[in-house]
């Protein structure tokens, strides 16, 4: 039978393709991860790699059996936290992902929260893309994930967060709402999903991006808009959490706009999900915290009153 460690070899291997790369993923020596790799084939009297000097291709078997290799791994994993979880399920590590228009926003705020309900809980964020984030979750590399819907899940389960609504972000002196003339939006690059969310938030409006330029972040999308370059729409979550303060912006709601889902997302076999639902509380109470001092707060430094 094969040996997980050999199994771990091939699916890092499939997922590199460098022999370099995949050893030091695996912390071995590049010749004990060749070893491994073709003493797993000799064992199946399959050859799963092609080799050549100057490139690694996985055969049509080998990709087939990576695949297969990862749910076997997923389910080993499980079994160790199982145990452990059974034993002490608010300690040790756990990986939480979040999108990059949440995370940032959301989840600094959220942390003092998520201490004093699990002390003994080792924290490890990651910001990726949402497809990213839930290939991570289902294949195990995350515990769970902070996300945004619309956005097919798979087989996930999804914790709602709240909802999360949009302000109009335009130059000084504008009007302060969407007109016939602001068809054309700045917008995050694709791969975003806010990208699609926004285009998305007036269903009986057509509205465009602006395909001239496309920001990374939040960031620079809002310099860009101060600078008078056009109008973006902003997620409330990143107004509420001061994005926007230090630019000289108008700034206002958008209470018409169809607002984006945030949610948790995790695995329906984890054995943490009291510690998941727990996160998700603490979550959703930030939120509110902070939606709360967001509307107590004067407006000012040259922003639309909300």
């Amino acid at each position: 039978m094969p040996s997980l460690r050999q199994l771990r070899f091939l699916v890092i291997l499939a997922e590199e393709l460098n022999f370099t790369r995949a050893a030091e993923r695996c912390h071995v020596t590049q010749s004990t991860l060749s070893a491994g790799v073709q003493a797993l084939e000799e064992r199946l009297g399959l050859q799963l790699v092609e080799r050549t000097r100057r490139s690694v291709m996985m055969t049509e078997i080998g990709t087939e059996i990576a695949a297969r290799a990862r749910g076997v791994l997923l389910g080993a994993r499980e079994i160790e936290e199982i145990a452990a979880a059974h034993l002490r399920p608010d300690e040790g590590a756990l990986r939480l992902g979040a999108i990059p228009t949440a995370g940032p926003y959301l989840l600094p705020a959220a942390l003092p929260r998520i201490r004093a309900a699990f002390p003994r809980l080792r924290l490890y964020l990651r910001e990726e893309l949402t497809e990213s984030l839930l290939d991570g979750v289902a294949t195990g590399r995350l515990d769970l994930a902070l996300i945004a819907l619309p956005f097919e899940t798979g087989a996930l389960h999804c914790m709602p967060l709240f909802t999360d609504g949009y302000h109009l972000a335009a130059p000084p002196g504008h009007c302060g709402r969407l007109t016939d003339d602001d068809d054309q939006l700045l917008l995050l690059e694709k791969g975003h999903c806010l990208q699609r969310h926004a285009l998305d938030a007036f269903p009986r409006r057509r509205l465009e991006q602006d395909e001239s330029f496309a920001a990374t972040s939040l960031t620079t999308l809002i310099a860009m808009v101060s600078e008078g370059l056009g109008i973006t729409l902003l997620p409330d979550l990143a107004v509420a959490a001061g994005a926007a303060a230090a630019h000289e912006l108008t700034l206002a709601p958008l209470p018409g706009a169809n607002p984006r889902r945030v949610v948790l997302v995790w695995r329906k076999t984890s054995p943490r999900i009291p510690v998941f639902e727990g996160i998700g509380a603490a979550l959703r109470d930030t939120h509110a915290a902070m939606r709360a001092t967001r509307q107590d707060r004067p407006a000012g430094g040259g922003m639309a009153p909300d």
